[in-house]
């Protein structure tokens, strides 16, 4: 059995002291490719630096982060560019629109928001969207004719049957972590009519934790207690959900 962590920040410092035996709890645990989106320059050394440790195990995006996107994004932006040209990234991510947070920057944020999707789209390249309290905007901006065909997944989906409904008819995917498994979530009740093909499973390490773990720093060996909440979601056994969430994900970022 193999799952795929589809979005996980493992350069983070909170794994400083134990990365590598996190990383190989998490191979054990059968969750043997962990795919890294970066945030912005800040995270960039540590996302390369993993990466070319674990080069088997461990995939980088390249994007920056709404939430970096202030004063100098125009600099974090060229950064990202440059790095993505190179052509050892596979996907544009972490990239999207934040309103929870400060609505200072918003106009800059979808400016970045648009230019980091146009390339993709010349890359051929899926993108990882992070959406809070902006998920009908997002969805708003990718209807617009010039990102008719751009792939990706919104990371982290904890949103309605409505929202949800609408991402599936941009042909995008639902990442689905640990949220799924806390006791108030209506995600299981939400994923009633949601076919299993559209779903990739995450974890978001270090954040937002699994039960029975929650409370404490997550990481990606935790992807299995994702899929077998999703199990009893969809009826299936744990090797049904790890065997089409991952196919779904090779699918999604080209995985040989």
């Amino acid at each position: 059995m193999q799952i795929i962590d589809t979005h996980c920040h493992l350069y983070d410092i909170q794994f400083d002291a134990d990365r590598s035996a996190m990383i190989m709890r998490a191979i054990d645990a059968g969750v043997s490719l962990l795919l890294l989106p970066n945030v912005d320059s800040t995270t960039l050394d540590g996302l390369k630096k993993l990466c070319s440790e674990f080069p088997a195990h461990c995939l980088p995006m390249m994007g920056v982060h709404p939430c970096s996107i202030v004063q100098n994004y125009k600099e974090e932006l060229a950064l990202a560019e440059q790095e993505l040209r190179t052509g050892n990234y596979i996907a544009v991510g972490e990239i999207g629109l934040d309103f929870y947070w400060d609505k200072t920057y918003i106009p800059e944020q979808e400016e970045a928001f648009r230019l980091q999707c146009r390339w993709a789209m010349e890359l051929d390249l899926p993108v990882a969207i992070h959406s809070r309290n902006a998920t009908y905007r997002i969805i708003e901006i990718l209807k617009e004719k010039e990102f008719n065909g751009l792939r990706g997944v919104f990371h982290c989906f904890t949103g309605s049957a409505e929202e949800a409904a609408e991402i599936l008819k941009l042909n995008m995917y639902l990442g689905i972590g640990g949220v799924l498994t806390y006791k108030n979530a209506n995600l299981p009740d939400t994923l009633q009519n949601i076919p299993l093909s559209s779903l990739v499973l995450e974890t978001d390490s270090p954040y937002l934790t699994p039960v029975p773990h929650r409370g404490k720093r997550n990481e990606s060996a935790y992807t299995l207690l994702v899929a077998e909440k999703l199990a009893t979601v969809y009826n299936k056994t744990v090797h049904e959900i790890a065997a089409t969430t991952t196919e779904n994900a090779r699918t999604l970022f080209r995985l040989k």
